[in-house]
């Protein structure tokens, strides 16, 4: 267990753990940390807190101080160069000609660093394009390309829904998505109806999938019969998010469809599957094979009583296990146990024949 701070540099953005040292930020102020690119600036979203190890990714940076006034003053004057420099940068891709979209500028706390993000269907040569750059702002210059996704998620937008975009307002990671979860999800395979407007599948559709599976798994299947409360019928449809069940009712010669919350219908559930065992079991294994020749021994003894005469009297089947003629021990010959066994089945005839 570590003791560490989530801070967060962007709305919506990624949560970064740091180490508060002899610092107790507490959630809602900003501090003044050193990440991998440099000294940055942002907001404590969660306070001082106990976190697994495994969810930290090492080394764990320190926060350096908590953000003054003259910091928070800094941070503005930067995020007034970003403008100016999109907009210079979007006039050099013009004159260098280059077919690349700018999404966005940062700039690192320090002044140190400048970032420009930038979608591209392809490689682009921007070789020149930093130089052209560098000799304009006179600071390090870095040019990252990222993919649709991440464009939308940095401009914004309003979605399908008419809401704010999920991935601009709170997502803070992308998660894949398939058309599989809109398949379980009984939607319109339409791609203009369940994509983004990033042209991606809908993030929406992974934190919901969650609620989709286990709710299936209370639920009969498509096809099942089940039991109503107007009797025995079919289901036909499901609804997972109020949990109903649509089910098709045969009233004599006319057919009836109605529907039922979850809890007023009964069906078979199938039993639950055992754990498989291991193979360190070897001595539970060994005594279940003896005892099942045991049972294929005592069965085929039993078939051996039916009546070969169908007009002779029938035997009666010994009720208990302990009625049963004797059986073979295993290390016996295989003669002298036939033999004995076919003894043991006419006396039990002749014993059921003298009983009647």
């Amino acid at each position: 267990m570590a003791t560490v701070v989530g801070v967060r540099f962007k709305n919506a953005g990624k949560l970064y753990y740091f180490d508060p040292g002899r610092l107790w930020p507490a959630a809602g102020s900003y501090v003044i940390v050193e990440t991998a690119r440099g000294v940055e600036y942002g907001q404590v979203i969660t306070g001082v807190r106990q976190v697994d190890d495994d969810l930290i990714a090492s080394p764990l940076k320190q926060v350096l101080r908590i953000a003054t006034e003259a910091d928070a003053r800094h941070a503005a004057e930067n995020e007034q160069f970003e403008k100016e420099a999109y907009r210079i940068c979007q006039h050099k891709i013009e004159e260098h000609k280059l077919d690349m979209k700018l999404v966005g500028v940062e700039q690192t706390f320090d002044n140190a660093k400048i970032l420009f993000y930038f979608t591209a269907n392809g490689r682009v040569d921007f070789r020149s394009l930093v130089k052209d750059l560098a000799s304009v702002f006179h600071t390090r210059i870095e040019l990252r390309q990222i993919g649709v996704r991440d464009e939308a998620k940095m401009l914004g937008g309003l979605g399908p829904c008419g809401r704010p975009i999920c991935c601009g307002s709170f997502l803070g990671d992308f998660q894949p998505v398939s058309i599989k979860m809109a398949k379980e999800q009984n939607l319109s395979l339409n791609p203009t109806k369940i994509s983004g407007v990033c042209g991606r599948l809908m993030c929406c559709l992974k934190f919901e999938q969650d609620h989709y599976e286990s709710t299936r798994k209370r639920m009969p299947k498509t096809g099942k019969e089940v039991e109503t409360p107007d009797g025995v019928g079919t289901v036909t449809d499901i609804n997972v998010l109020k949990e109903t069940l649509t089910v098709k009712l045969n009233k004599g010669d006319s057919v009836e469809f109605k529907t039922y919350p979850l809890e007023e219908v009964k069906w078979n559930k199938p039993a639950p599957q055992p754990a498989a065992e291991g193979h360190g079991q070897e001595g539970k294994g060994q005594e279940g094979g003896r005892a099942g020749r045991g049972q294929g021994r005592r069965s085929r003894q039993n078939r051996a009583l039916l009546p070969t005469d169908p007009s002779g009297p029938a035997p009666v089947m010994p009720a208990e296990a302990d009625e049963l003629p004797p059986e073979v021990p295993e290390d016996e010959g295989a003669g002298d146990g036939d033999g004995d066994w076919l003894k043991a089945v006419e006396d039990a005839l002749k014993a059921a024949q003298e009983k009647e």
